[in-house]
């Protein structure tokens, strides 16, 4: 599948957000990854684990929920997950109105702070996420309530030295919904590593490919072993 790769930009709160969207009439759903800022070295993650999700068959929406101006003036704006939220619900609003996007079925995913903006997301419009992952980050910010809201299968791929892996143990024990935990390994001296973010992009794709609806019933979704700790929605 040879997908088209467009710079875009969406409006949101009276600001111009930076994307950059890779779509084909015959991807088999859509995946959002999201992080709370602009850096650099985050883009390149990005970009890796789009890769992974383009290859099997996806078409991605990589999307910066803050632009450099507001990073640059507010060092605390990552932390702003109501922001966070409402950007990403106004994307959510941009893609309804997207012929070649809006019947697709979206899964989000999430770096840094924006984990907390995902959780929150499908708190609230449920009926439009159909699944979730996070990728490390701080999904705990969003909240006991929301987490306990969250009505769609949610992954969280976590380092094994992360120094927030208590917390989101914790936060991932709220979840009532189908969740899976995996281990993404060793971290290098406080940063992902490469063999690290390619686990995550593995572990991410396969999660999306079990958990986002197909568009079409003549497409075949494939059969796949169960991720490390899946466990069935908890009892309300």
């Amino acid at each position: 599948m040879k997908l088209r790769t467009t710079p875009i930009r969406i409006p949101a709160e009276g600001i111009w957000l930076d994307a950059t969207l890779a779509h084909a009439p015959d991807v088999r759903g859509l995946v959002l990854i999201l992080q709370p800022g602009s850096n650099p070295i985050l883009h390149q993650r990005q970009a890796l684990v789009a890769g992974a999700l383009q290859r099997a068959g996806f078409a991605t929406l990589a999307l910066d929920l803050l632009n450099h101006q507001e990073e640059l003036h507010d060092p605390d704006a990552r932390y702003n997950v109501t922001r966070l939220t409402d950007r990403l619900l106004a994307a959510a609003l941009w893609i309804e109105n997207q012929p070649p996007l809006c019947d697709l079925s979206i899964g989000l995913l999430a770096f840094g702070t924006a984990s907390a903006a995902i959780v929150r997301a499908a708190a609230k419009n449920p009926e439009r996420f159909n699944t979730l992952v996070c990728l490390g980050g701080r999904p705990d910010l969003a909240g006991a309530g929301p987490l306990r809201n969250v009505g769609v299968p949610t992954l969280f791929v976590v380092g094994h030295d992360d120094p927030e892996r208590a917390i989101l143990r914790s936060a991932f024990e709220l979840l009532k919904s189908t969740r899976a935990w995996q281990d993404a390994g060793q971290m290098d001296n406080g940063v992902a590593s490469l063999d690290m973010l390619q686990r995550s992009a593995a572990f991410a794709t396969e999660w999306m490919l079990r958990h986002l609806p197909l568009p079409s019933p003549k497409m075949v979704d494939p059969t796949l072993p169960h991720s490390q700790d899946e466990v069935p929605p908890n009892p309300v």
